[in-house]
């Protein structure tokens, strides 16, 4: 980390913070709204200072950051934890979405096609008995 940068671009920084895998991908989500600065969208090339606050979506994920340095260059990832400190209700939020996914669906197991009886039960189902 540097400190010598004062202030640097959106897209830059989310891929030097490790929230995006290549510079293009944190552009795009910049572009399509997935990433905000203080609340408004805004554009990759928007210069970001620290203190500023991110709002980023990776899928279903969603951290609200605070900005706390920049980086000159991109680096393993306990180097980029120290560029941001994560709000903790995101922190909760996201674990609590994190530990939902890894539950798994919620799916019955089929043993082959339904007998008779279940083909009965799902009938009276649609009808709405």
């Amino acid at each position: 980390m540097s400190e010598a940068l004062e202030r640097q671009r959106v897209d830059k920084w989310l891929w030097a913070a490790r929230f995006y895998k290549t510079r293009s991908l944190a552009a795009q989500a910049v572009e399509a709204g997935r990433a905000r600065v203080n609340g408004e969208r805004v554009k990759p090339s928007r210069e970001l200072k620290p203190g500023d606050e991110v709002l980023v979506r990776v899928g279903e994920l969603e951290w609200k950051v605070e900005v706390r340095a920049m980086a000159a260059r991109r680096g393993p990832a306990p180097e980029a934890a120290l560029l941001y400190v994560e709000a903790e209700e995101s922190r909760i939020r996201r674990e609590t979405m994190v530990a939902m996914r890894r539950s798994g669906p919620q799916t019955a197991v089929h043993d082959g096609r339904p007998t008779k009886r279940d083909r009965r039960v799902m009938e009276r189902f649609r009808r709405g008995e």
